[in-house]
């Protein structure tokens, strides 16, 4: 008879519980065999969030964040503000171009109020909490919002490509009828992919770790929590990141090259620098927006740090502010309806 040694049977009896073959407990004549329970992890399920956001920075660097956040917050709102009553009061202003312009104010209003004021609270309160159903919300309406801006700026970029390349049949290609169908269709792409998304991230399980590495509820931060694999998440992720992104921005880069080819045929010098100075400015802004939320969605997977906060927060404060800057308050007919609003002549 084989004895094993006395080492290796305190490794066997250890090993025991976790052996795949089931255990027979005594049973009495007639009843069938139980099995062993086997041993299961602790885990807690998670019922709330809180924001990592930039509470690494001491109580007097938050504040002066806090105060620049507000202060850019307050601006765009009060610009998007300007351009709706402006364009709304002025028929001359009512053009297809200013009604993307209007459309699209409205949208970025909506965008940064569903980032903003929470970002605003966890820099006072960085530990407060966000209850899971709060969480989706915003996450749905970031993502509704700011795919809304996506296809509503490749929008603007087709109607100033009809307007200075086929500008004979400008009032045709872009009538009444289009613009509408085309600013619908960018506000109905924007809800649903927002519904898929928001309602494949919470169907995975979270359970203990409950700190979000971001200052509002993105997707990729949401994933980095989840006690599962999320491979393919992740893989249906970057396919729909590269059409919202990607795509209007290839589009709108196209519309502008070209403008600017067709603008190098204008006998008027002021008039191609004038062309050359708008699509620059549009591009810039362009480039600024789609390449940060670019960097923040495309890139490979890794946990998200505070230079990847630090660059969210380009195209979730910083760029709404320039949009209506870029695309309305430099407009010669924003501007001069602007000024006889406040009682003054416009300039020449």
């Amino acid at each position: 008879m084989l004895h094993l040694p006395s080492g290796a049977g305190v490794l066997a009896g250890a090993l025991q519980p976790y052996s795949l073959k089931p255990h027979r407990a005594s049973a009495l004549p007639g009843e069938r065999p139980r099995l062993s329970p086997v041993p299961r992890l602790n885990l807690t399920a998670v019922t709330e969030f809180t924001f990592e956001g930039f509470s690494v920075f001491g109580w007097q660097h938050r504040l002066v964040l806090f105060a620049v956040f507000l202060v850019l917050y307050l601006l765009t709102l009060a610009r998007n503000a300007i351009i709706l009553t402006v364009i709304r009061l002025n028929c001359q202003l009512h053009t297809p171009m200013h009604f993307f312009l209007s459309v699209l104010s409205i949208s970025e209003t909506g965008y940064t109020g569903a980032i903003i004021p929470r970002m605003l609270s966890s820099l006072l309160s960085p530990q407060r909490a966000i209850s899971i159903p709060d969480c989706a919300t915003q996450l749905f309406f970031c993502l509704a919002f700011g795919i809304n801006d996506c296809f509503l700026l490749t929008a603007t970029g087709y109607d100033r490509y009809a307007a200075a390349c086929n500008p004979l049949r400008y009032s045709v290609v872009m009538g009444k009828r289009t613009c509408l169908q085309l600013a619908s269709g960018s506000w109905s792409i924007g809800p649903s992919t927002a519904s898929i998304q928001v309602s494949s991230v919470f169907s995975l399980p979270f359970c203990d770790a409950n700190v979000i590495s971001h200052f509002f509820c993105d997707i990729r931060p949401l994933m980095q929590l989840a006690r599962a694999d999320t491979t393919i998440k992740e893989l249906v992720t970057l396919l729909i990141s590269l059409c919202v992104l990607v795509l209007p921005a290839v589009l709108i880069v196209i519309s502008y090259v070209l403008i600017v080819s067709t603008s190098l045929k204008i006998p008027s010098a002021r008039g191609r620098k004038k062309a050359f100075a708008t699509c620059a400015s549009r591009l810039t802004v362009v480039v600024v927006h789609y390449g940060c939320a670019s960097v923040a969605y495309l890139k490979p997977k890794s946990h998200n740090s505070l230079k990847d906060r630090l660059i969210s927060v380009t195209y979730t404060v910083i760029t709404p502010l320039l949009n209506p800057v870029v695309y309305s308050l430099r407009n010669k007919e924003v501007k001069d309806a602007l000024l006889r609003a406040l009682g003054k002549n416009p300039l020449s």
